[in-house]
C-alpha cells in the first residue's frame, strides 16, 4: 500500500505533463521551417497537403459530396440500418437550414470541378479560389488539429492555465481562464484550430453559449504568419514589427468591448443542451493557493485521462468531425461571398456609409479605401489586393492590412467555420460583429498608421 501510492502520484503526473508538452510543443511552440517561423502542425498539414495535391481537388469532391448525400439520406429518409449508429447520426443528421446548405456546396463543388454551369461560379476567383486554394489547407489541418486536438484539450493543460488565468481572462472578456489557450493556439497557429478547440469544449460543457460566442469570434484570430502573408501582400514587409504590434492593440481593445455590447452580451449563461452554469469550475477555494488549485485541477483531469484508445477514438471522431461538417459549409457560403464580391456591386455598396468615417479619421485616399472595407467580409485577402493594385498611400495600404486582419469574421473561412460548428451564432450576427470590429478598431490602426508609418 505504500509504495502503490507514489506510483499512482507518478504516473498521474507523467499523463499530465508528457501529452500537454507535447501538445504544446504541437500546437503552439513556433519553430524555424524552410526560412519561416512556423508552428510543428502547420508543418505536418503543409506536408500532408503537399502529399495529398495531385489528388486533393478529387478528394475534395468525394467528401463533400458524401457528406450531402448521406445528409439527405440520414436527414429525410432515415434507413434503420445506418440510423442505428450514433457516429452517422451525429456527423449526418442535421436541421433542413444545414441540409440545404451541404446540398449547395455540393452543387458548387461539382460545378467547380467540372467547369460546368456559369464560369462565374467555377471561375479562379470564387469557386475555383475555394477548392483550389483553401479547401486542401482547411482539410489537412482539420485532420491533423483535429486528431491531436486531445493532447491539449484532455490531460489537465487547459485546467492549470484555466485556473491560473481566470483573474485575468474572466474580469477583462468575460470568459474562462482556459480561453488563454484557444487564443495562443489561434495567434501561433491558426484560427481554424481555436474554432475547432471552442468547438469541442463547448459541446462538452466547458463553455456557456455566451462564452463560446465570444471566444469564437473574438479569440479566434489569424496566425502570425498569416499576419505577415497580409502585410506583404501590400508591399509593406519591413513595417511587419509596427504591423503586428497595431493588430494585437485593436484586437484587445475589440476583446475589451464587443463582449460588453449586443450581439455578444445577449447571448445567454446557459451550456449546449441548455443548463444553467452552476459554479466556477476554476475558482479557488479560500484555503488553496491559486498554484496548488490549478495543478490539484490538472492532475484530477488527468487521472480520469482516457488511455491511448479512447484518446485515438477521440481524435479520429475530431477530424471527422470539422471534414464532414465544415468543409461543405466552406464551399457554399465561401464561394456565394466571393460570387457577390466579384460581380456585384453590393460590397462597394456598404462601403459607402464609410466614407465620412474615414475622411473623419483622416485616412489618404478614403473613397478607394472605402471599397476594401466590408469585402472583407467575403475574404480577408481581397481588401490587400484591392489596395495593392489601387492605392498608392503607404499609410491607406498599411490601414487596410491591419483592418482586415482585425475585422476577423470572413465568410471563405472563419465565418463559414463559425457557421458548421455547434456555437451559437448565425450569419446576421457575424456580419454585426464584423461591422462593429470594423468601427472599433479603425481608429486605434489609423492612429498607430500615422504614427508609425507617415
Amino acid at each position: 500500500m505504500t509504495t502503490s501510492q507514489p506510483r499512482s502520484m507518478v504516473s498521474t503526473l507523467l499523463t499530465f505533463i508528457i501529452p500537454s508538452l507535447i501538445g504544446v510543443f504541437l500546437f503552439m511552440i513556433p519553430i524555424p521551417w524552410d526560412g519561416q517561423i512556423k508552428i510543428t502542425v502547420a508543418i505536418l498539414a503543409d506536408m500532408l497537403r503537399q502529399s495529398v495535391a495531385p489528388f486533393s481537388n478529387t478528394l475534395l469532391l468525394i467528401i463533400i459530396s458524401i457528406t450531402a448525400i448521406m445528409s439527405l439520406l440520414m436527414t429525410v429518409v432515415q434507413p434503420k440500418a445506418l440510423f442505428e449508429k450514433p457516429l452517422l447520426r451525429h456527423l449526418f443528421v442535421v436541421t433542413p437550414t444545414w441540409l440545404v446548405v451541404r446540398l449547395i456546396g455540393m452543387v458548387f463543388v461539382v460545378m467547380t470541378y467540372f467547369e460546368i454551369g456559369h464560369e462565374a461560379i467555377y471561375s479562379d476567383a470564387t469557386g475555383a479560389f475555394v477548392l483550389v486554394e483553401l479547401l486542401p489547407l482547411l482539410l489537412s489541418v482539420f485532420i491533423l488539429a483535429g486528431f491531436l486536438l486531445p493532447l491539449l484539450l484532455n490531460f489537465g493543460l487547459l485546467e492549470l492555465v484555466g485556473t491560473l488565468f481566470t483573474k485575468i481572462m474572466h474580469p477583462l472578456f468575460g470568459v474562462p481562464g482556459r480561453s488563454a489557450v484557444n487564443c495562443a493556439a489561434s495567434w501561433l497557429g491558426d484560427g481554424s484550430v481555436g474554432i475547432l478547440m471552442t468547438a469541442r469544449q463547448y459541446e462538452e460543457k466547458h463553455y456557456t453559449q455566451k462564452e463560446a460566442a465570444i471566444i469564437g469570434t473574438t479569440f479566434s484570430a489569424v496566425s502570425i504568419t498569416f499576419c505577415f502573408v497580409v502585410i506583404g501582400q501590400v508591399g509593406l514587409e519591413h513595417l511587419f514589427a509596427p504591423f503586428y504590434l497595431t493588430v494585437c492593440l485593436a484586437g484587445v481593445v475589440c476583446a475589451l468591448i464587443l463582449p460588453r455590447i449586443p450581439p455578444l452580451s445577449l447571448k445567454k449563461h446557459v451550456y449546449i443542451d441548455g443548463d444553467t452554469q452552476s459554479h466556477d469550475n476554476e475558482s479557488v477555494p479560500e484555503n488553496k493557493g491559486l498554484w496548488r488549485q490549478s495543478l490539484d485541477m490538472a492532475l484530477d483531469k488527468a487521472r480520469h485521462a482516457k488511455g491511448v484508445k479512447g484518446t485515438v477514438e477521440e481524435g479520429m471522431h475530431n477530424a471527422l468531425d470539422m471534414v464532414f461538417a465544415v468543409l461543405p459549409v466552406v464551399m457554399a457560403v465561401g464561394t456565394f461571398a466571393l460570387l457577390i464580391s466579384e460581380h456585384t456591386p453590393v460590397f462597394q455598396w456598404l462601403g459607402k456609409p464609410f466614407i465620412p468615417y474615414l475622411e473623419f479619421l483622416g485616412v489618404p485616399e478614403a473613397v478607394k479605401a472605402s471599397e476594401t472595407i466590408v469585402v472583407g467580409f467575403a475574404d480577408m485577402f481581397i481588401p490587400s489586393i484591392l489596395a495593392a493594385s489601387n492605392i498608392d498611400s503607404e499609410v491607406t495600404r498599411f490601414i487596410i492590412a491591419a483592418m482586415s486582419v482585425t475585422q476577423l469574421i470572413y465568410m471563405s473561412e472563419v465565418g463559414a467555420l463559425l457557421l458548421g460548428s455547434k456555437i451559437p451564432v448565425n450569419i446576421f450576427e457575424l456580419f454585426v460583429i464584423f461591422i462593429l470590429r470594423t468601427l472599433i478598431s479603425l481608429p486605434i490602426i489609423t492612429l498607430m498608421a500615422n504614427w508609425l508609418v507617415a
